[in-house]
């Protein structure tokens, strides 16, 4: 079991702190699987939101190592680009198939359709799917900008009643799937998305929220430190005791100086 260098709260968030991205990983997802075990005692299924991204990888990587009864899973994932094929390098869906469906089986997978031709049918059509039944467990990160999903600054809506919906994405979030080596350049990457809102993101019942690497040191600051408005999506998660991140040493490197 992976132990935290240290663990505090920011007003109601849990915050664990571990040494490496690995042992950040090893620890969500021991969290995770027992979350997860624990919905298919109780209710004989799970249903669980699954982010992309290179900062999810050691989490996804670690539930390798976790007895999860995947049989009983239902897997969402919480964004797509519109207009994006599925076998797209970049697209989301191949990232859930590849790191979730092939390698874990679980019984059903929901897929946004980046797709589809009317976008705005096509949150309508995954909301009902979202809604069917309660969720269990939400795995997010957190954007260099401080958004959750494509959740943008200054567009998120913390009271949204909508669960899915049509984003812009901004300069800063283009510029980070640039970075990580999604698209060659800016101008590829698509200007909008399907996103689950700040809402439909904090729906489950327990949220977890894995944050390495120091290129987000300074959004995790922001998320810690700063008022809790949509100029900084993420310091809603203050206010979510039912939300638990989880940060390495690097992510976490300037929380203090900004004290």
């Amino acid at each position: 079991m992976s132990t935290p260098l240290s663990r505090f709260t920011a007003d109601s968030l849990p915050v664990e702190v571990y040494a490496s991205e690995a042992d950040l990983g090893r620890a969500a997802a021991e969290r995770a699987a027992a979350t997860i075990r624990d919905a298919v005692r109780r209710r004989g299924a799970a249903r669980v939101v699954i982010a992309t991204g290179n900062s999810q990888y050691a989490f996804t990587d670690a539930l390798r190592e976790q007895e999860i009864p995947w049989g009983r899973v239902t897997v969402f994932h919480m964004d797509e680009y519109v207009g994006i094929a599925a076998d797209h390098p970049a697209s989301f869906r191949r990232w859930i198939r590849e790191r979730i469906e092939i390698p874990f089986a679980p019984t059903d997978v929901h897929y946004i359709d980046g797709n589809a031709a009317d976008p705005e049918a096509e949150c309508a059509r995954y909301e009902a799917e979202l809604r069917t039944l309660p969720l269990d467990l939400v795995c997010m990160g957190v954007g260099e900008n401080g958004h959750l999903a494509f959740n943008e600054p200054h567009q998120a809506r913390f009271d949204d009643d909508r669960w899915a919906r049509v984003i812009t994405l901004l300069a800063r979030s283009r510029e980070q799937q640039v970075g990580e080596g999604h698209f060659a350049t800016v101008e590829d990457v698509p200007a909008t998305a399907i996103s689950l809102t700040v809402p439909a993101l904090l729906a489950a019942e327990s949220v977890q929220v894995c944050v390495p690497e120091q290129r987000k040191a300074a959004a995790i600051a922001a998320t810690l430190n700063d008022p809790i408005t949509t100029a900084c999506p993420a310091t809603i998660l203050r206010r979510s005791p039912h939300a638990t991140l989880f940060l390495d040493a690097d992510s976490a490197s300037k929380i203090d100086s900004l004290r």
